[in-house]
Order: structure tokens, then C-alpha cells, then sequence
């Protein structure tokens, strides 16, 4: 099995949706998949069709010393959900006070591992630096580094570091756009973690959101779902362990 990482450069360049999305193009292939929500902000179950108001999550479990795998869901036969799970605004406020806490999740992180229940587990990690981050980018056999063609992500990845075992990621590539376009032949010749997949600019990855869905789901003829798909394909080929699963469930 393979445990994969999503990071996006900065906030706001697609992490969640591109998560959510390749979740679903693994499980369409065949493969075994636990997706894992590892922000605060607990938007991933948004594109699982899961109710607005239910707070259950591995962290909510955590804080309220619960067995987090009950919060576990199943979406397909093939692709099961961990939420995050809803904090109050004052544990917002003082999240760093429960770090050595949700740190504990790393422990479950392993287990999953070593049990082999599933093919892939792929986490989706805030951006920045923090302490629960690093310690879950450590258990990650690869991380995708999501940016945008920007000169924001241009910036930043000329001044914090990435990863060690990271790969760059494009996503919302804009056909047309002069400055992208100048910016994408300068990655090509300078990045050299810059994967050979790009996800166009797709109206239908906006659009899953609001249809609480994965993108390939909603619309799997649309350019991005193509590529997503391209993508899944691409991790199987070059990341995917031989070892077989013994199951499917969190």
C-alpha cells in the first residue's frame, strides 16, 4: 500500500478538490482507497455528499476520548472517508494547545499501514509547517505539492522548501493566459519535481463542490476528470505498492 500526501503551496490552489477527486479516479480503477482529512477547516466530506451538520471525525474523536475510527464512512465499496471533524470556535482558537493530542493520530496512521486494509491512503494535509503536518508528511511515502501557475506559488517555491518526497503538482492551468503560459515554460525548464500531468481550468471542479460530489463523479467527461484520471493512472505505474490488501473497511 501507498500512503499519499496533498499539500498545496498556499492555501486556495485546489488541494481539497484535487484530493477528493483522485480518491474517487483510484477507487474507479479498481484500487482500495482511505481518504483522510487532515484540516481543521473539515471540508473534505463536502465532496462525500456527508450532512453539513454532522461534526464527527477522528480529531472530534480525539478531543472527546472516542475511538476516532467510528468516525468512518463508507463511500463506495471501494473508497471510504475520514473526516476531520468540527472544533469549537475556542478550540480553533487554542488548536496548538491539543497538537500533542491529534499528534497521536500519527500512531493510528502506522496501523493502518502495517493492517494493509487498503491499497492507498491518501491525506489531505493543510498547507504551512506545523507540527501535526510535518509528523504526517513523515509517514507519507509521496506527497503531491499542489500550485497554481501564479507568481505567488512562483515565489514560494523559490523561498520555503517542499517535501523531500514531493512532486509538483499543476492545477487550474488556464489555456490562454499569457502569464501562465510564461510561467509554466519557465517550471518546465527550472522545476525539476514538475509532474508530466496538468489539470486544466474546469468549471466542473467548481461546480462538484456545490453537488457535494468528487469531480469524476459529477462529471467524468469533463478535461480535469481526464486528467485525474491520467493522474491515477500515473501514481498506480510509478508509486503503488505490490503488496495485496487484506480488506477494505477504517
Amino acid at each position: 500500500m501507498a500512503i499519499l500526501g496533498l499539500q498545496g503551496v498556499r492555501g486556495g490552489v485546489g488541494t481539497t478538490s484535487v484530493t477528493a477527486a483522485l480518491a474517487w479516479s483510484l477507487q474507479l480503477l479498481g484500487e482500495s482507497v482511505l481518504v483522510i482529512d487532515a484540516c481543521a477547516d473539515n471540508l473534505l466530506r463536502m465532496s462525500f455528499n456527508v450532512d453539513f451538520t454532522r461534526e464527527e471525525g477522528w480529531a472530534r474523536a480525539l478531543l472527546d476520548d472516542k475511538d476516532w475510527r467510528d468516525a468512518g464512512l463508507r463511500y463506495t465499496s471501494q473508497l471510504d472517508l475520514l473526516p476531520f471533524g468540527q472544533l469549537t470556535t475556542t478550540e480553533r482558537e487554542n488548536e496548538a494547545a491539543y497538537q500533542r493530542l491529534f499528534s497521536q493520530f500519527t500512531l493510528a496512521l502506522q496501523s493502518l499501514k502495517e493492517k494493509g486494509h487498503y491499497q492507498w491512503i491518501l491525506l489531505d494535509l493543510p498547507h504551512g509547517a506545523g507540527t501535526l503536518t510535518r509528523q504526517l508528511i513523515a509517514q507519507c511515502d509521496h506527497v503531491l505539492s499542489i500550485v497554481n501557475v501564479d507568481a505567488n506559488c512562483h515565489i514560494r517555491l523559490h523561498q520555503q522548501g517542499l517535501p523531500q518526497n514531493a512532486h509538483l503538482l499543476i492545477n487550474d492551468l488556464r489555456i490562454g493566459s499569457q502569464i501562465q503560459d510564461d510561467l509554466y515554460q519557465v517550471w518546465l525548464q527550472s522545476q525539476r519535481r514538475l509532474l508530466p500531468i496538468v489539470i486544466h481550468r474546469d468549471e466542473g471542479m467548481a461546480e462538484c463542490l456545490a453537488s457535494k460530489q468528487p469531480l469524476g463523479e459529477y462529471r467524468s467527461d469533463s478535461l480535469a476528470a481526464e486528467e485525474i484520471l491520467t493522474l491515477a493512472n500515473w501514481c498506480l505505474l510509478n508509486f503503488a505498492s505490490k503488496a495485496e490488501p487484506a480488506g477494505s473497511s477504517v
